[in-house]
């Protein structure tokens, strides 16, 4: 959980069928996790669908073998209900019916 964010959803790698997605060149770095990898799918490895974090700073060591999709890139679901994106290109949120907002991203909260 991020302060102002819905929740994000980390899939076990054991879950997911990497040979529909490549490893993307690009990486950002989070102050608190530590560098992300990104990935696309095989048919557009231009978009990135997915993110992870190969060597998570020690506080975060328990996502190391999971991977984040975006919701809205890829048909993501919970619970049976399909999630909705979280706003703004960069986040990765998962917006379902008990999700109370406002959420970073939506119009206005630039200055969050």
């Amino acid at each position: 959980m991020e302060t102002a964010s819905p929740p994000t959803f980390y899939i076990p790698r054991a879950d997911v069928e990497f040979g529909l997605l490549l490893q993307m060149s690009d990486q950002t770095y989070c102050e608190w996790k530590g560098p992300a990898s990104y990935w696309a799918l095989a048919r557009q490895p231009d978009l990135p669908v997915a993110w992870s974090y190969e060597k998570p700073r020690p506080r975060f060591e328990v996502i190391k073998d999971y991977i984040a999709f975006y919701p809205g890139r890829v048909d993501c679901f919970l619970g049976g209900e399909e999630v909705s994106p979280q706003a703004g290109r960069f986040y990765g949120g998962w917006l379902t019916s008990e999700v109370v907002g406002p959420c970073k991203g939506d119009p206005g909260t630039g200055h969050w």
